[in-house]
């Protein structure tokens, strides 16, 4: 029995996952706000008659998260409280049979490229003059930027290609377009994503053009920081070094997840590289741009990864002291050709591995942020909390590194606005400042 009167044109999105899981949302809102819903994003209201709740499937913790919320709202529209449910994203395109069949009291099912058929469910126009639009859901003054779908890369341990399927690069011109609109809207800061950046343009140009489309945006009036995400190691572009280093609003920060060091590792993930060339490349990245933040991701907990590539990794990031760092515990993933192996690092052992890893790095960061204390840095305003301004400085991109906290008693700041402020007191993954 329903306990309230649902707004039959009211749709709420549930977003799950990555930062491009994110972008789809925000273009499938668009769309929809475009058709005249009225549009909510995770707002915890229950008045709304549709959900529709984008998926993730990438590993274990975010398959089961997935599955909890989508048996969650389930529930919910057994007791009358939504009256469709549609679940779309990269679990559904993984396992769309075993879900059909598992939760059957979702209305419909749909994939990572099936937003033109969820829109036909929805009884809307999807309108293809408005891709690139999306309603943002992040604060205005930053954006996530999309610049391209799928992977090519073979890596064994990752399921990616799987629900995202091959490499298609965005066109420069539409990508330029849209920044346009996003820095008219006051967007400050476009954070570029892809599931394989360093990939962008070989698909549709021939050759790697990720400088020319960093140089392109950075022309973009209104943009002050550009963040280059998840750039894969092999065939890095170096040209993208230059561009970085010439362009004051290329941020000096690159995201390259590195995963392992091991050659025995790196062999077995099919990563495409090793150990010297690895470490040659962090050496002419932060040659050619001097003061570059380097951040990473690691695993840990591979198949057959030994104490021996273990304290190899562990000896690796104190050497190399990178200016951010993550680690994930090894996942085996069904249809995935690390799955062909044994899972033979139990959960525990993943774990201590993991948390050694961050160990060393949390030491690292405490020792590269005390060395800041005293420095003027130009910082971006994120939110205010309690009594403290949230800011970040362009080594840091949102959600995953180091914050600047701002007593807001000290001086007037606005959201969304860069200041220059001096850092007196620094922690292990954040910072103390005062307006200058």
């Amino acid at each position: 029995m329903k306990t309230k009167t649902l707004k039959k044109n009211k749709v709420q999105v549930v977003t799950l996952g990555c930062s491009k899981n994110l972008v789809d949302s925000e273009t499938l809102m668009g769309q929809l706000r475009a058709n005249r819903f009225e549009v909510e994003h995770e707002t915890g209201c229950d008045d709304a008659a549709i959900v529709v709740i984008n998926t993730c499937g990438f590993i274990d913790n975010a398959k089961r998260e997935s599955i909890d919320t989508i048996l969650e709202f389930a529930r919910a529209k057994k007791k009358g409280r939504l009256d469709k449910l549609y679940v779309t994203g990269c679990l559904s395109e993984r396992y769309k049979e075993d879900l059909e069949r598992d939760i059957p009291e979702v209305d419909a099912y749909f994939g990572t490229r099936d937003l033109p058929r969820l829109m036909k469910t929805l009884n809307a126009d999807y309108k293809r003059e408005l891709v690139g639009e999306r309603m943002i859901t992040t604060p205005r003054h930053y954006a996530y930027f999309k610049i391209s779908e799928g992977c090519d890369r073979p890596c064994s341990f990752c399921a990616i290609p799987l629900m995202r399927g091959r490499h298609v690069s965005t066109p420069i011109v539409d990508l330029v377009a849209e920044a346009r609109r996003l820095a008219g809207a006051g967007t400050r800061e476009l954070l570029l994503i892809a599931q394989d950046s360093t990939y962008y343009g070989l698909d549709i140009y021939g050759k790697r053009r990720l400088a020319d489309l960093l140089k392109a945006l950075s022309d973009v009036e209104g943009i002050r920081w550009i963040r280059l995400h998840y750039a894969f190691p092999t065939g890095f572009p170096l040209d993208v070094l230059d561009a970085m280093r010439e362009r004051a609003n290329i941020c000096k920060y690159l995201d390259m997840p590195l995963q392992h060091v091991s050659d025995r590792m790196l062999a077995s993930m099919r990563r495409g590289t090793t150990k010297a060339k690895t470490e040659e490349l962090v050496s002419l990245i932060r040659e050619k741009v001097p003061g570059v933040a380097l951040r990473t991701t690691l695993i840990a907990g591979y198949p057959g990864e030994t104490k021996k590539d273990h304290e190899q990794m562990l000896s690796w990031v104190a050497k190399t002291r990178f200016d951010r760092l993550g680690v994930f515990q090894y996942s085996h993933e069904e249809n995935t050709h690390a799955f062909t192996l044994k899972d033979d690092v139990c959960a525990k052992e993943k774990r201590r591995r993991a948390e050694a890893v961050m160990g060393v790095q949390q030491t690292i960061s405490r020792e590269i942020n005390a060395a800041k204390v005293g420095r003027v840095l130009t910082v971006l305003v994120d939110r205010k909390e309690g009594g403290f301004f949230i800011a970040r400085t362009e080594a840091d991109s949102p959600e995953v590194d180091n914050e600047v906290l701002i007593a807001s008693d000290k001086r007037a700041l606005r959201v969304g606005d860069f200041a220059d402020v001096r850092i007196t007191g620094a922690e292990e993954y954040d910072l103390v400042a005062e307006p200058v």
